[in-house]
């Protein structure tokens, strides 16, 4: 059994090294790996030292005569007489298994060794104690990681040794007292004189831990800290130390009144002095006059957690927001002409159904956002996800179509988020192969998706076996006829030796492996194929972005990953946990990955990582160059971070700036825009992130959005947005906005505070006036087999004022056995009080800032032209319901056809629109009495339901289907 067990840890261990040599990271491997063993030993050496060493003195003391010397036996006789016989097995047993567990914990710190002797200053100083950050973020834990250890090596080698001197008659438990022998009372008197020696120094270091304290309003150390727990920190150690000496003395004096009176001291001052004394301080003194007294505590807590969290250099302004659109000057503004509209959320499920050709094929649960240039060479918002495989079909899913056919996805899929095209994405990449202008501007040669995030893919794939009869499914051929395969050519591990096969055949227990003649000395074992899981193996001291994203990079499809550096030691800095910073809609979903609950109080974007989709390359680049940690890590690790000057132009052009360092910076924004103690305590002017309004939940916070937007005096960029409300109230408090293009302006946070004069409408406000407002025009849409689905609620800064933009979407089923997936229907504007309804953004816009006049001319129509309005409109309108009707009814039969009938839907689908122009026109012709003017857009309530929602809801024929392959 050992030997198998043997066997299978050393195949671990080796593959483990083949990944890491094929990956070109083997100095990761071994550095870890070294320094892991170097520690290991250490701990179970010294370990082993300090316990056995003292067990054996024990032994070496016992009583010449043995225990009758205490007048007779005991008890202890029986366990010593049963034990004795295999005493020498026990101890080399026990000292084995304490090794092991010792050698396993100091092990696992060794990011803490590595961080201690590769610490870079940071050139800066706490204000309690002047000494530079470095030492509490580098070098304070590994002292501390010390003293813990002995600390624990002390407290076993005072057990270990009171039971080794009990069993052979160094003492006895009788009435009245302890009987001890001389040796045994010296051996057991300096042990305890070590315990309480290292209790000195521990509480010397105590004081320390004070920059990272809980007990006052903020983290950091408070007034009750300096003024009453660092003194008592300083009395403790020099008791400690006196108490250390008197039981030193003991060694000399026998009997117990020394030990005793120590022992008693270091209790009774520990209570008075470390407890009972701050907490009259924080009572009597801190509690009635907080305020005052922790102004000064506060204020360094405010700069240390903007430092740490890196937005001290926020760009906080005053935004003298206009809500009354009347006063904006029409066409004043085309800021958000090109805004994207696509929901990267929701259109997914559209890529899915229209582009993912066949079923063995899927997009991620959530797109991604990214920029490309259009034809005119203009940056344009885009929605992008790449093809990638689930595995084989079911009823082929076997091992060697999982393991050798079915190898890859294939594509990138992209549209431009400002454009549809019959309400679903106007593709400018799509298609197996790949086709499309985006193609042809970024020159992609390599659609292959061989890693990916996928969670559904196979472990491990084995590629490249036989170049001349290829096997790898590529992709299958228009019109369902056969498959085009092709043969990996890409980096990865040697799998072709019969050593290699059986380590790789142990490690996923699969026989095929080594049994199978498919496998040959050209094949290469992909596996940590995932693009997050595969930077974090080779960089295990970083925290890593929950959401890589793909791009074309130099023809080549890469997934970026962002990579943190992140600490809870930085002195005074306020500690949160990362999951709760960064929790929103997309990790409640599970679109993107979630971050763990622990705590950090620093934070920085210190690398971008990318992943080559084909082969696998991972290239780590450091981007923050002045953060001390990375330069930590650097050392540690020569080599393995690249400078940024290697990236390519073409790379930089789609880095942007990362989502969960923005949601954990928003977070802390939330209080710490605030500078001014006094203001900071009160907290009246506190934020929170508003909720979701499109999920209907308060506690599920509104995620982020990439978009081009243009703040005030500036140009159309790139960014990350967000947007606050006040802690008490729905009304927004502000707009957030960070820069996310590679330049001079990345990273430059700006927050738009609204005015507490004029009421701004927050998104939750919003959103409720949107349902409200078209609740039976949407509602109707909603009907039968479609349903509503409102997409990411997008604000602007927009004619001076904010401006809410949202697309509308009908989620429909086409039949032929697609699933539902929905088309953009309809986009809702509001600005101020007045919102607006339109197929498009511009007329939406229109309805909000145009023809104002021409509303209120129309409002002020004589009663006698009102009344001979209705008879027609309602003639009109009964026909143009029928007409909707009967075109619906017609799509819906071609649509089910086996297979569908294109043509027949073609022609139902132009009658279609034709009867919903005309049911529109007639709407609006009955609604002109109203005195709310009404969306030319919207449907009465006097019309058929069905009709109305067949109308807006029928779906754009998909460019393939299941069975049909590409379009």
């Amino acid at each position: 059994m050992a030997i198998v067990a043997l066997f299978f840890l050393f195949s671990g261990f080796y593959t483990d090294y083949l990944w890491f040599d094929a990956t070109n990271y083997t100095s990761v491997f071994t550095g870890v790996l070294l320094t892991e063993i170097v520690l290991f030993l250490l701990g179970a050496v010294l370990m082993v030292a300090i316990v056995g060493g003292n067990m054996l003195l024990a032994f070496r003391m016992r009583p010449m005569f043995g225990p009758a010397m205490f007048g007779g036996g005991s008890g202890a006789d029986r366990y010593r007489m049963a034990l004795d016989p295999h005493r020498k097995l026990i101890f080399i047993v026990g000292m084995s298994l304490l090794a092991l567990f010792t050698g396993s914990s100091f092990a696992g710190q060794w990011q803490t060794w590595l961080q201690f002797v590769n610490g870079t200053s940071f050139g800066k100083t706490d204000e309690l104690f002047g000494h530079d950050i470095s030492f509490y973020m580098f070098d304070y834990p590994f002292i501390r990681m010390v003293l813990n250890f002995l600390f624990t090596a002390v407290i076993i080698s005072i057990v270990l040794a009171a039971i080794t001197h009990y069993l052979y008659g160094g003492f006895r438990l009788q009435s009245p007292g302890v009987h001890a022998s001389r040796a045994a009372r010296t051996h057991l008197s300096v042990l305890l004189g070590v315990f309480v020696l290292l209790k000195a120094v521990a509480y010397w270091l105590d004081q320390y831990a004070l920059v990272f304290s809980d007990r006052g309003f903020v983290h950091g150390a408070s007034y009750t800290d300096v003024n009453a727990v660092v003194p008592a920190k300083t009395i403790l150690a020099i008791i400690a130390l006196i108490c250390a000496v008197l039981f030193f003395a003991g060694v000399f004096r026998p009997g117990g009144m020394l030990p005793g009176v120590s022992f008693g001291l270091l209790v009774l001052s520990a209570i008075l002095i470390g407890g009972v004394y701050p907490a009259l301080v924080e009572q009597f003194q801190v509690k009635p006059n907080q305020q005052g007294k922790e102004a000064a505590y506060i204020e360094r807590n405010i700069k240390a957690t903007r430092e740490a969290y890196n937005v001290d250099k926020t760009e906080l302004v005053t935004y003298e927001a206009e809500s009354d659109p009347s006063k904006v000057e029409k066409d004043g503004d085309a800021s958000v002409s090109g805004v994207r509209l696509l929901d990267p959320a929701l259109v997914s499920s559209t890529y899915e159904q229209t582009q993912r050709i066949r079923g063995f094929y899927k997009f991620g649960d959530t797109l991604d956002v990214d920029r490309y240039r259009d034809s005119s060479g203009k940056l344009v918002d885009h929605i992008v996800g790449v093809r990638e495989l689930t595995g084989p079909p079911q009823d082929q899913n076997n091992w060697i179509n999982r393991a050798l056919v079915y190898t890859h996805g294939y594509g990138f899929v992209a549209a431009p988020g400002n454009q549809v095209d019959g309400g679903l994405p106007a593709y400018d990449a799509k298609d197996m192969p790949v086709i499309g202008p985006l193609v042809t501007s970024t020159n992609l040669k390599e659609p292959r998706v061989y890693f990916g995030e996928n969670p559904s893919s196979a472990e491990y794939v084995i590629a490249g076996g036989n170049p001349n009869n290829p096997q790898e499914l590529d992709y299958p051929m228009t019109g369902g006829t056969g498959q085009k395969n092709t043969t990996y050519t890409g980096d990865g591990v040697q799998v072709g030796s019969f050593f290699n096969r059986l380590m790789y055949a142990a490690k996923y227990s699969e026989a095929n492996i080594l049994l199978s003649g498919d496998i040959n000395e050209n094949s290469k074992i992909l596996y940590v194929r995932n693009p997050r899981d595969r930077v974090q193996k080779v960089a295990p001291f970083l925290t890593l972005d929950g959401n890589p994203y793909p791009a074309i990079v130099d023809g080549r499809i890469v997934w970026i990953v962002d990579g943190y550096t992140t600490s809870n030691d930085y002195p005074y800095s306020q500690s949160e946990s990362l999951g709760d910073m960064t929790r929103d809609t997309t990790t409640d979903r599970r679109a993107i990955a979630q971050q763990p609950t622990d705590r950090i109080n620093y934070i920085r974007n210190s690398v971008k990582a990318t992943v080559d989709a084909y082969d696998g390359t991972v290239k780590l680049y450091g981007w923050d160059t002045n953060d001390p940690v990375l330069k930590t890590w650097s050392k540690a690790f020569p080599g393995v971070i690249r400078p940024a000057s290697e990236m390519s132009a073409d790379l930089k052009a789609h880095v942007r700036y990362p989502e969960d360092l923005f949601k954990v910076q928003r977070y802390t924004l939330s209080r710490y825009h605030i500078t001014d103690p006094a203001a900071f305590y009160s907290g009246q002017d506190f934020w929170n992130v508003p909720g979701d309004p499109t999920q209907g939940d308060k506690n599920i916070k509104q995620p982020p959005y990439y978009l081009t937007t243009t703040m005030p005096g500036g140009t159309p960029t790139f960014s990350l947005t967000t947007t606050f409300v006040p802690r008490q109230g729905p009304n927004l408090a502000a707009f957030m906005a960070v820069d996310s293009s590679e330049g001079s302006g990345y990273g430059r946070i700006r927050i738009l505070r609204m005015p507490s004069s004029t009421p701004i409408p927050g998104p939750g406000q919003a959103q409720n006036s949107f349902q409200s407002r078209f609740a039976g025009e949407l509602n109707l849409l909603g009907v039968g087999a479609s349903s509503v689905r409102y997409g990411n609620l997008l604000t602007l800064p927009y004619a001076g004022g904010l401006v809410y933009i949202e697309p509308v979407y009908i989620q429909v089923a086409a039949g032929g056995g697609q699933e539902p997936y929905p088309i953009l229907q309809r986009v809702l504007v509001s600005y101020g009080s007045k919102i607006g309804v339109g197929h498009t953004l511009d007329e939406a816009l229109q309805e909000v800032f145009g023809g104002q006049q021409e509303q209120q001319q129309e409002q002020e129509t004589t009663g006698d032209q009102q009344q001979a309005v209705p008879n027609e409109a309602n003639a009109a309108l009964n026909s143009a319901i029928s007409n909707a009707k009967k075109a619906y009814e017609d799509a819906q039969k071609a649509l089910q056809a086996s297979p569908p009938n294109w043509d027949a839907y073609g022609d139902a689908q132009k009658r279609l629109e034709a009867a919903l122009k005309a049911l529109e026109g007639a709407n609006a012709q009955e609604s002109k009495p109203s005195a709310s003017p009404t969306p030319t857009s919207s449907a009465t309530p006097s019309a058929s339901p069905s009709a109305t929602s067949s109308a807006s809801a029928s779906p754009s024929p998909p460019p393939g289907s299941e069975a049909g392959g590409t379009s």
